[in-house]
């Protein structure tokens, strides 16, 4: 096991960080976090179970209350039909729950086709579990979305799943109930299981609707979804996701690989998941309009102040710009990559502390692109792009 996870490659993303850390002053567009903080409902009662002595272990998948909770947001909001709190589990953020997802679904070998191009750990837990990622492009002229032809060109005998991740991390692309009425047709008569990624559940804008593929006629005897408090509620460093999974056996094998790598999730921070759940839900919305004006501040921003160097349509979903380089764009002279988006990336952090990630990255169909997240603070957001009119 130690050699076989030299195979298994970092994201960039660490890399980019690293860099970031050696910048005064830098811009963190870099990073996928919010600036805003956590809910007052999470925070009371997160201290609530500090001062109760709520510090010692719990169930293996989650507190009672907070798993009921959970089943009743599943069935009320993504329209899943959860039989029972027992076919959900609280894991480290969505992370870990992709973790124990490709640990109990793969075996060695097995192919899952993944979009292209998508969030890095996706394809290192595939990985992981010794698995094969297989990419299948999301189209720019499409709205990042896919070729649904293309995609059922992907399977092949060794194909065991088909991720979907809508909104799309690094695209922002949001696929369409008919898209994943297609996909989840496609699924079920070629016998394959759907890993549904929906971290961004609640970052839609201009009235895009969320379809969770598991609320789909047939689909929830197959799919395997997973979700985080991570973007919903601001809080990222907090570590709180869950999975929910119908297939019994599956769940038994999640729950073994739950327990062997958290024993269980952090007591303190599932109380603040119950203070999320219970409390006002006004902080969704009230995020999703703050984010729909950094999204119009800094698309206005790149058309003023980036010299026609990158170029794009607005996200739909997720918090990202992710733009493609003007092709006549040229590295300085002592530029190390081959790669457009790594030169451009590098230029960025090191002339303008302007930190993003670049698009291959992300998967070979986003060389090309740097992602931006527009998450960050107004003040953070009109200082990258005052950077960006001193550099071009």
């Amino acid at each position: 096991m130690g050699t076989f996870l030299d195979s298994v490659p970092f994201s960039g993303i660490i890399r980019i960080r690293d860099m970031m850390y050696s910048v005064t002053d830098p811009f963190r567009l870099d990073q996928g976090d919010v600036s805003f903080d956590a809910p007052d409902s999470v925070k009371e009662a997160m201290r609530r179970a500090i001062d109760e002595n709520r510090s010692h272990y719990l169930q293996t998948t989650g507190l009672p209350r907070l798993l009921e909770l959970l089943a009743d947001k599943l069935r009320t909001k993504n329209g899943i039909p959860v039989a029972s709190p027992n076919e959900i589990m609280v894991t480290t953020g969505g992370i870990h729950g992709l973790f124990i997802i490709c640990q109990a679904l793969l075996e060695p070998g097995d192919e899952v086709i993944v979009p292209d191009p998508e969030w890095p750990p996706c394809a290192g837990n595939i990985r992981m579990a010794q698995g094969v990622a297989v990419p299948c492009p999301l189209h720019e002229p499409l709205g990042w979305r896919y070729d649904l032809g293309e995609l059922e060109s992907k399977i092949t005998a060794r194909t065991r799943a088909i991720y979907v991740n809508s909104p799309n991390n690094p695209s922002g692309g949001v696929l369409t109930r008919s898209d994943l009425e297609s996909i989840v047709a496609l699924a079920q008569r070629r016998g394959l299981w759907i890993i549904s990624d929906e971290a961004y559940e609640d970052v839609l804008f201009d009235g895009e609707e969320h379809v969770s593929p598991a609320s789909l006629p047939g689909a929830y005897d197959r799919t395997l979804s997973l979700y985080t408090f991570s973007k919903t509620y601001a809080m990222t460093g907090l570590r709180l996701g869950y999975v929910v999974a119908r297939d019994a056996a599956l769940r038994d094998r999640m729950k073994k690989a739950l327990f062997y790598t958290a024993s269980n999730i952090s007591s303190v921070v599932q109380f603040g998941g119950i203070g999320a759940l219970e409390g006002s839900q006004a902080s969704v919305a009230a995020f999703r309009d703050e984010l729909t004006a950094r999204r119009n501040l800094f698309y206005d921003g790149i058309a003023a102040n980036a010299g026609g160097v990158f170029s794009g349509e607005k996200p739909k979903g997720a918090f990202y710009a992710f733009l493609r380089i003007n092709s006549e764009w040229q590295p300085p002279s002592e530029s190390r990559h081959d790669s457009p988006s790594w030169a451009m990336t590098e230029y960025l952090i090191s002339k303008g502390r302007i930190g993003c990630v670049p698009g291959a990255d992300f998967g070979a169909n986003g060389e090309g692109c740097v992602r931006f997240c527009f998450a960050r603070d107004r003040a953070e957001l009109t200082g990258a792009l005052q950077s960006m009119k001193t550099l071009f």
